[in-house]
């Protein structure tokens, strides 16, 4: 009998709670109308909006999770209607409990979630203070986590409207829960005190009533109409009725008074403050223990984000040969990096010496070799002279006619046989020796008439103009090519047939009947008729009788034909000619931040790509270039599985 006289003493309205109201722009945190706003009043129920304020922080926090089962403790099981119903060492998830605190405004629910959080009501409600405090809500002292009449448990309309702009700016994510009907708290259906409001008014979608005798029918809403968004607080209504009633009034003042046009200021979010945490006293915090809370677990430094290792990138199978190829590529590095340099002097010194880039080092000679190198080049002529013929001396002398011989004769300085020769008149000229291999070899017969191109060239003046010089060729003996050197010696014939012997100067049909080919050295030279240099060649070339190298086979020259210049543009990508497009956007700064998220999504198969743009069509395809086959197959693979557009292009 005695608590439930004490239940109707605490409850009923004994007497007119003061009436207090403001209306605030929700966008900027402006006070459009208000009344008694700062005056000190019970604030009931409205209590449990800064008890799920904290619940929601700690949530963030890591420090509690939604699935928490919370032991419900004695002190929270006995607080009195409303009730979720909840007994003593009972397990609740906290998600339960938060349903039941906002929407039924359960007072033993928002009492279980204090204890949760801090481990006894004294310590929540400082708790609560402090952060109260750190929202700008200077009137406000709380003493319980439910808003139960209590000595000093006191707030203000103002203080109230800040705190479910709070809530509002602060856990949008946990915000639209004041707006449900109905929920389920886990052992009952309960249904939102703030139902007819929410229904009555156009663009309502919070947020929390609360009542009690000593503070009436109190209520914080808000409403949004277009871009206006109204927050109102009421405090002291008479009734349900009275309360909703003073309250559209109020919305509607909001409405008319708030600007179109302003710019949204969200209000700064309360930090969680660890101090604020009390420490568990002995015993409370024992799992199961009978009117202890819930065993809660708080790790400093809470990881923020997953701990879940990233899954390894696939990477395409190096082939044996490869790997086998890049292995001796290592071993021969490390050999020659480990190697011992090469001595100095030798060839090796000097060839890394080279690839050093540096100027190979001269090995010092010895200081005889130096001094002779010193006399010789100081030494006079005739020394020189000397030497020279001591050193022709000591080398065996070659055959007469012979290559050998020829070069011995180059080395002293003297001139070929031939020259000298041809130098002399003919009748001190002495007579040829005749090579024994070619003493039984007779010459061919002349024959007895010549075509009659060869005796006309032959005949012709000299001054023959190049153009007219040109005539058939001489059946079956032309000659296949004529170069003609200006200012070059008197050319020198060489007969390619061993078995024909050159004609006398006086003779230059017979010669011209023998000769098959001819090839006169010059250097740069004009083309003339090749009769006309054959007539020249017959008459000054001095006669030999064997010629000074063995006999040659005419080899026909091809003419080089003209090739045209082909550039190859060598591809140095090592087979990167693929590439994935992401998709088609109207504007290049959409396709580049396609990118750049894509990209960031899948940085382990795209991280070698090449972000290109490129437009046709009027739209903006977003592509990633210079990959491999296997990297753009997969990496579409992957994007695909993530609902990302993507093709493979290139090959």
């Amino acid at each position: 009998m005695i608590f439930v006289v004490s239940t109707v003493v605490v409850t009923s309205p004994l007497q007119a709670a003061p009436f207090a109201a403001i209306v605030m722009d929700g966008r900027t945190g402006e006070v459009l109308y208000e009344k008694n706003a700062n005056t000190r009043l019970h604030p009931a129920s409205l209590t449990k909006m800064m008890t799920l304020y904290i619940a929601f922080q700690e949530i963030e926090a890591g420090n509690i999770t939604l699935d928490t089962k919370v032991t419900v403790s004695k002190y929270a099981a006995s607080q009195p209607p409303s009730r979720l119903g909840l007994k003593p060492g009972q397990k609740i998830a906290l998600r339960y409990l938060i349903r039941a605190a906002a929407i039924k405004s359960a007072n033993d629910a928002a009492s279980a979630i204090g204890d949760a959080i801090s481990g006894d009501a004294a310590a929540f409600a400082k708790r609560m203070t402090k952060t109260a405090r750190s929202l700008g809500m200077h009137d406000t002292t709380f003493k319980n986590a439910n808003g139960l009449t209590a000595d000093g448990h006191l707030s203000t309309a103002h203080d109230m409207n800040i705190l479910g702009r709070h809530l509002f700016y602060d856990f949008p994510q946990y915000y639209h829960i004041f707006s449900r009907r109905t929920a389920d708290a886990g052992i009952a259906t309960v249904t939102n005190t703030n139902s007819r409001f929410l229904d009555a008014y156009e663009g309502a979608d919070g947020i929390k009533t609360g009542y009690t005798g000593a503070a009436g029918f109190n209520l914080t809403a808000s409403a949004h109409r277009g871009k206006k968004h109204i927050i109102a607080t009421v405090f002291g209504g008479t009734s349900t009725a009275n309360r909703n009633a003073r309250m559209a009034e109020l919305m509607d003042i909001g409405f008319g008074k708030a600007r179109n046009n302003v710019t949204e200021q969200p209000p700064e979010a309360a930090p969680v403050d660890d101090a604020l945490i009390a420490s568990v006293e002995n015993g409370i915090d024992e799992i199961d223990a009978e009117g202890g809370a819930g065993k809660i677990v708080r790790v400093s430094g809470a990881v923020k984000t997953s701990p879940r290792p990233k899954a390894r990138p696939d990477q395409a199978t190096v082939p044996d040969e490869v790997a086998i190829a890049m292995a001796e590529g290592i071993e021969g590095a490390l050999a020659e990096a480990t190697a011992e340099p090469a001595p100095e002097g030798t060839l090796e010194f000097q060839a890394e010496a080279m690839a050093a880039g540096e100027a190979p080092v001269e090995t010092p000679l010895p200081e005889a070799t130096v001094d002779e190198e010193i006399a010789a080049a100081e030494a006079p002529e005739a020394v020189v002279e000397e030497e020279v013929a001591l050193a022709a001396a000591a080398t065996p002398e070659a055959a007469p006619g012979t290559l050998d011989a020829q070069a011995a004769a180059l080395a002293t300085g003297a001139a070929p046989a031939e020259t000298e020769i041809a130098a002399l008149p003919p009748e001190e000229a002495p007579a040829p020796e005749i090579d024994p291999a070619l003493a039984d070899m007779k010459p061919k017969a002349r024959p007895e008439a010549l075509p009659e191109t060869v005796v006309a060239a032959a005949e012709a003046p000299a001054e023959v103009p190049v153009e007219t010089a040109a005539a058939p060729a001489v059946e079956e003996q032309a000659v296949e090519e004529v170069v003609v050197a200006e200012a070059a010696p008197e050319p020198e014939l060489v007969v390619t047939d061993p078995g024909t012997e050159v004609a006398e100067a006086d003779q230059p049909v017979a010669l011209l009947a023998d000769v098959t080919e001819v090839e006169t050295v010059a250097g740069a030279a004009t083309v003339a008729p090749p009769e006309v240099e054959l007539a020249a060649a017959a008459v000054e070339t001095p006669k030999r009788q064997a010629p000074i190298f063995d006999a040659v086979e005419a080899v026909e020259v091809p003419v080089e034909e003209a090739q045209e210049e082909v550039v190859v543009v060598m591809s140095t990508s090592g087979g990167r000619h693929f590439g994935v497009n992401v998709g088609e956007y109207p504007s290049r700064y959409e396709a580049e931040r396609a990118l750049l998220k894509t990209a960031l999504a899948e940085s382990a198969t795209l991280n070698e790509g090449n972000r290109r743009t490129t437009q046709s069509g009027g739209v903006w395809r977003a592509s990633f270039m210079g990959l491999t086959e296997e990297q753009a197959e997969l990496a579409c693979r992957r994007l695909s599985a993530r609902a990302i557009p993507c093709e493979t292009v290139g090959g």
